[in-house]
């Protein structure tokens, strides 16, 4: 599918205003209930957008750490590595990356103890890790999900 300028301008307005009615979307863009609709049909059927969720403020829901990981595996263990990360529920993501580290993890737990639970218990007890690397988040000053066109 080729993005029109029309759909760059939905996509923009919906990263921000996820919510945002077909009828709002119309006025704002001078366009029928109906065309909005179903341009934004079509770029679901085309994977553009892929799905619409809510920000949770992970704080404000209990999760109060959030620890980065840099995990090195060893080459055969990469896949295995990541896919029982990605299964467990304190994983909000986990990429493959270039550089000196295979897999960047970002976790949310309640406390220090649930992190270091998460650490011995989950992460280490993995095979194929060679090498661990942590960071603590201590401020936030810009968190985005999804894409700013």
């Amino acid at each position: 599918m080729k993005l029109t300028d029309t759909d760059f301008k939905i996509l923009n307005i919906l990263s921000e205003h996820g919510r945002m009615s077909y009828v709002d979307l119309a006025k704002e863009l001078g366009l029928s209930r109906v065309a909005v609709r179903d341009r934004i049909n079509q770029m679901q059927e085309a994977g553009i957008i892929e799905k619409f969720s809510v920000v949770i403020n992970s704080e404000q829901v209990g999760k109060g750490v959030s620890a980065f990981f840099n995990v090195d595996c060893e080459p055969n263990s990469l896949i295995y590595v990541a896919e029982k990360l990605a299964e467990h529920p304190s994983v909000a993501s986990c990429y493959q990356m270039t550089g000196p580290s295979t897999l960047h993890t970002h976790v949310l737990v309640e406390d220090f103890h649930a992190l270091e639970k998460f650490i011995n218990e989950e992460l280490y007890a993995l095979e194929g890790i060679t090498r661990v690397e942590s960071h603590i988040l201590l401020r936030r000053f810009k968190s985005r999900t999804g894409l700013k066109l």
